[in-house]
């Protein structure tokens, strides 16, 4: 994981010619820094969060992401206390779309497949790791663009889950 922080920089300096692997560390600290204080949210965020909450789902993240930076963005945008238990790649060791990271968070979250869904805008990651753990999956299709592989269910915007839900 320590190289992932640092590597994805050194690949795009190396797209422009440029091998600076002190550059690249630098690069990489800054941004990690920075990224969790982002707070955009897609719109219906919060709306949908709540909306889901108070009709009784238990909501977990499970983000290919770092440990902390993920704790951080979620703080940052208000939206920790929405989540229960926050399942990430490197506190798993495992990285959606394999199933593992899927069943550990079962195991962690003592939530059962039949009684899980899957919401997600990456078609690789959230619906095929959907997929391969054998779990439903909403796919939420932003830029309106046709997936590779067909979800249980495609919304177009957050504020459509309530039609599912």
């Amino acid at each position: 994981m320590d190289d992932l922080r640092w590597k994805r920089m050194w690949l795009t300096l190396l797209e422009f010619k440029i091998g600076d692997d002190k550059l690249a560390k630098e690069m990489a600290n800054r941004f990690l820094d920075l990224l969790p204080t982002r707070k955009l949210l897609f719109p219906h965020t919060v709306e949908i969060l709540t909306y889901l909450t108070n009709k009784g789902y238990r909501l977990h993240l499970i983000t290919n992401g770092f440990e902390q930076i993920q704790h951080n963005k979620l703080k940052y945008s208000g939206i920790d206390t929405y989540f229960g238990e926050v399942i990430t790649s490197e506190g798993s060791s495992f990285v959606k779309p394999n199933k593992e990271i899927f069943d550990y968070a079962f195991q962690k979250t003592k939530a059962l497949p039949a009684e899980s869904i899957m919401i997600g805008d990456n078609i690789e990651a959230d619906i095929q790791g959907g997929i391969n753990a054998g779990i439903d999956q909403v796919y939420v299709n932003h830029l309106n663009i046709e997936p590779a592989v067909k979800p249980t269910y495609t919304v177009y915007s957050l504020k459509e889950l309530e039609n599912i839900f």
